[in-house]
């Protein structure tokens, strides 16, 4: 058993911060104290976690005394203002806000791709995008066998994206459509969503992408080591609950078949391969909801690869709350024991 830890989680009420408690509790990491940090509105408020009760505080820049680790659950402005601030008092900080993603001195890591990169931390490691993990934890494999130079990648991203108000939001268009009363107006996203699709995540560029669907290039890079990446991504909001979905193209370097690629894929670590269309066996959201891996099938060549190149087509789905936020920053987490 490694050493305790003293252990602080900022937005500690939000969607993410909740399951990184549970993380913690479930995978058996060694905390010695926990703090739970949250805006003023939620401070006082007491949490049972793994036979504690620990009382919620407001989180300030003093609120970081004699922590170790500190998992980031707090939006960008709130990070920018007091994750530094968590590093000058000593912490090690895992944070799951974009704010940090692209900073060069600030390691950017799946565990499952580059564990290596940990070791360069100056204080900080950031998450990758939700999306961003999901997908990787299916490429990475196989641009190790056979390189991969493009992605063109849909998301089909569910209302746990927008953390505890757009899966409540949907709960809410969804109990009014069955309920037949009116449509309460949308605050979470800027369309209703039940009964619908809203092609825009973040805000859009001037070559009418939006930032959500740039993270998948600029993380991938960095993640993968590879700054010559390109990636063409359109990231759909869609009216699940939970767990995301992405239909990935790859072109390949070299050539792979479907039935090497599921091997591959199925030796890969957070990666289960389900995938028998003639059994109608395929990954869905509903099958990856609460659980850490990664789903994936539908594996096939792509069709419109250009003559001479090569591809392949597959589709995987993802918890996003978990493996794509706070899972990762708790195997983050874990690794940081063994340096």
């Amino acid at each position: 058993m490694a050493d305790q830890k003293n252990v602080t989680i900022l937005g500690a009420t939000g969607a993410v911060g909740q399951q990184m408690m549970q993380c913690l509790e479930e995978r058996d990491f060694p905390v010695g104290e926990l703090r739970l940090l949250a805006s003023a509105r939620s401070a006082g408020a007491i949490i049972a976690w793994n036979g504690r009760l620990v009382r919620v505080e407001e989180a300030t820049p003093d609120s970081f005394a004699g922590a170790d680790i500190v998992l980031g659950a707090a939006d960008n402005p709130v990070a920018e203002a007091l994750l530094p601030h968590a590093v000058a008092a000593g912490a090690c900080v895992v944070d799951n806000s974009s704010a940090f993603r692209l900073d060069p001195d600030v390691p950017l890591v799946i565990p499952e791709i580059n564990p290596q990169d940990v070791a360069l931390n100056q204080g900080i490691i950031a998450n990758p995008n939700c999306a961003t993990i999901i997908g990787l934890v299916c490429v990475a494999p196989l641009a190790a066998a056979a390189g991969v130079t493009r992605i063109i990648c849909s998301t089909y991203q569910a209302a746990s994206g927008a953390g505890l108000p757009g899966m409540e939001e949907l709960q809410t268009e969804n109990q009014a459509i069955v309920e037949g009363m009116p449509m309460p107006k949308p605050r979470a996203f800027a369309y209703q969503l039940a009964y619908n699709l809203i092609p825009q995540i973040g805000g859009f560029d001037g070559a009418g992408y939006t930032s959500e669907e740039m993270k998948m290039q600029n993380e991938g890079r960095k993640i993968m080591h590879d700054p010559n990446l390109r990636v063409n991504c359109t990231c759909v909001r869609v009216p699940v609950a939970r767990s995301h979905s992405e239909s990935i193209t790859v072109e390949l370097e070299r050539p792979l078949t479907p039935a090497e690629a599921r091997e591959i894929l199925a030796a890969a670590p957070g990666v289960k391969v389900v995938d028998d269309p003639g059994t109608q066996q395929y990954p869905m959201p509903l099958e990856t909801t609460d659980q850490d891996l990664v789903y994936v099938g539908r594996i096939r060549e792509d069709l419109s690869a250009a003559p001479g190149t090569h591809g392949l087509t597959f589709w995987c789905c993802g918890d996003q709350i978990r493996k794509g936020a706070a899972t990762n920053a708790v195997q983050i987490a874990e690794l940081l024991l063994d340096l």
